[in-house]
């Protein structure tokens, strides 16, 4: 959806901490960059309770039409399910909620990234 819907936007609901230490998506290929807006702060982990506001804002500086597909990402598809709810909530749809997220569950050793989500799938991403 991504690739085939040119307003299409990426929106990764992770922590700093994770966009830094985990990586993020690369959609260089594709002329974009995803939103990052935390769903909840780290290490607190509390919801951010702006997060409506600053998507909403962030959408309006990239010149974002509300009709447009959001898609959210987060490690394995929780909280980018209760941020793509909420965003429904305002009248921003359609959303959509990547499932496996960045780096799906756990595999049989305790480790993410290789049974599900965006990692596992191959798709583009990078480490900072």
């Amino acid at each position: 959806m991504l690739s085939s819907e040119p307003q299409a936007t990426l929106i990764d609901v992770r922590t700093r901490a994770e966009w830094g230490y985990v990586g993020l998506p690369d959609l260089s290929e594709l002329g974009k960059e995803p939103l990052l807006v935390e769903w909840q702060s780290y290490p607190s982990m509390q919801v951010n309770d702006e997060f409506g506001r600053q998507v909403a804002v962030a959408l309006e500086k990239r010149g974002f039409a509300k009709g447009e597909p959001l898609l959210f990402l987060c490690r394995s598809g929780v909280r980018s399910q209760a941020a793509a709810l909420v965003m429904t909530e305002l009248g921003f749809e359609p959303c959509f909620n990547i499932a496996g997220g960045f780096e799906g569950g756990l595999d049989a050793a305790g480790h993410r990234g290789t049974i599900a989500g965006w990692k596992a799938a191959g798709l583009s991403w990078r480490q900072s």
